[in-house]
């Protein structure tokens, strides 16, 4: 597998990672350490999906904590989506050197049946 900026770091600051005060850790897509850079263009993304049975099913949420660096270019944000099968059905942006918990994004998925590939994908786009 190529290293990128996304899994240059995988299992110390991207991927699965254990944090302080958690027992069950966290997944970052990203980087959890500050003051890492890499070279990156609006559509490039990290994203985790997995199959999931969507019936009966009325909302899907995410909890999730956005920060984003100071340093990110005028014309460029992150951008994180919940996403069904490819499509983006939920999303939200953060200012560039903000952090944010994020605990209101929800996708409807109750007009959907069966299995569907559900993921949560951050990605830098133009403004």
């Amino acid at each position: 597998m190529a290293l990128t900026a996304f899994t240059s770091r995988l299992g110390r600051s991207q991927g699965r990672i254990a944090t302080p005060n958690a027992t069950s850790g966290a997944f970052v897509l990203g980087d959890d350490e500050p003051g890492r850079f890499f070279e990156l263009a609006p559509g490039d993304h990290a994203e985790v999906t997995q199959e999931t049975d969507l019936t009966d099913i009325m909302l899907v949420r995410a909890l999730l904590r956005l920060r984003v660096p100071a340093s990110t270019p005028s014309g460029l944000a992150w951008e994180a989506s919940l996403i069904v099968d490819g499509t983006k059905c939920a999303r939200m942006r953060a200012r560039p050197g903000r952090e944010r918990l994020v605990t209101d994004l929800a996708a409807n998925v109750s007009k959907l049946s069966g299995l569907h590939i559900l993921g949560v994908r951050l990605e830098l786009v133009a403004v």
